[in-house]
């Protein structure tokens, strides 16, 4: 059994895991080459968090989806390149907006430069994402379109916050389906797709990588409380600091509303107030931590991850196959 990909994801075939170890570098050779450009100072920041490495998650899913047909077809990489772009230049555009000093490990482009390069530089690797997903074909760039409408949707939903009477839970895993399960998805039905796959594996592996996809940002929303720098990569509590209102944050004011303690009221308090005062910040995380909310957002991750390993059934046995349930594991195991 070989360790290949993020989450340390083992498979116990040869062929499959000399697959995805030749796929996961030419996808490494391919983002290099898609954040060329003539400008040196373009090339370091748009390379900036290419370079800062990262778990490949979308082009790992891309290239086991693509098993279930040819995966030496000439589209996958490009896909999974596509994909990945489109997701670091998504994350160059977050920083700004949160205002993180830390990405990868690394300093965020905004802290490094300023919100106008790091702005810029996503840009810039959306344009080079759309140039290379010009040579896969009409479908391919209308799904794409597709997917990036709903990942901007969920952001714009996620600052407009839920409409009166809407549940604020249900509000946000539409937010996070847009944001994050729309291009994960896209991942696994490239994957399929430009593999030449049956239509109903295709269907079954976008479906699959829309609910993974929510799974792994609930595990983030849990890592953003529960980890500390080293282990999550960026700065803990970014989202608590900003005020953005992640699952963990949401069921404790669905507890305060719901059993009215006093002490979960004064929590929800503190989180409301202004947590640019490190002290507060800090005293917020402590107590969150301690909180049951945090156990109860530790399931919901749970609870989606196997709504992701339901819908594989229809799958083929194969190695793939035992790969992508690795997969929901993996999620559920960063979520602690």
């Amino acid at each position: 059994m070989t360790v290949v990909g993020p989450f340390g994801l083992s498979v116990r075939d040869q062929a499959l895991e000399a697959d995805v170890q030749a796929g996961l570098a030419a996808v490494e050779e391919g983002l290099l080459d898609a954040t060329k450009s003539e400008v040196p100072f373009i090339t370091e920041a748009a390379q900036h968090l290419v370079r800062a490495g990262g778990k490949r998650f979308r082009p790992l899913l891309a290239l086991l989806a693509a098993q279930f047909g040819d995966p030496d077809a000439p589209g996958i990489v490009p896909a999974a390149v596509v994909v990945e772009l489109t997701h670091l230049a998504t994350l160059y555009h977050d920083d700004v907006m949160d205002e993180a000093d830390v990405r990868r490990g690394v300093p965020s482009a905004n802290s490094r430069w300023d919100n106008s390069v790091a702005v810029l530089t996503g840009d810039f690797l959306f344009a080079r994402a759309s140039h290379i997903l010009a040579d896969l074909g009409p479908e391919a760039v209308r799904i794409q379109a597709e997917a990036f409408e709903r990942l901007v949707t969920g952001q714009i939903l996620e600052t407009a916050g839920p409409r009166d009477g809407r549940d604020p839970v249900a509000h946000y895993l539409d937010v996070i389906g847009g944001k994050t399960g729309s291009l994960i998805a896209v991942a696994g039905r490239f994957g399929a797709m430009m593999s030449g796959a049956d239509d109903r594996i295709v269907d079954v592996l976008t479906q699959y990588g829309e609910r993974l996809g929510v799974a792994f940002q609930l595990a983030d929303d849990v890592l953003d409380i529960a980890s500390d720098s080293h282990e999550s990569g960026k700065t803990p509590g970014t989202d608590l600091r900003e005020g953005i209102p992640t699952l963990p944050v949401l069921r404790l004011h669905e507890q305060a509303r719901l059993l009215g303690a006093e002490e979960d009221k004064a929590l929800c308090e503190l989180l409301a107030s202004d947590l640019s005062d490190d002290d507060r910040h800090r005293e917020a995380l402590t107590r969150l931590r301690a909180h049951p909310a945090l156990e109860q957002a530790r399931r919901d991750t749970v609870r989606y991850a196997e709504d992701a390993r339901a819908v594989l059934e229809p799958l083929p046995e194969c190695d793939a196959k035992a790969a992508l349930v690795q997969l929901c594991d993996a999620v559920v195991h960063r979520a602690g």
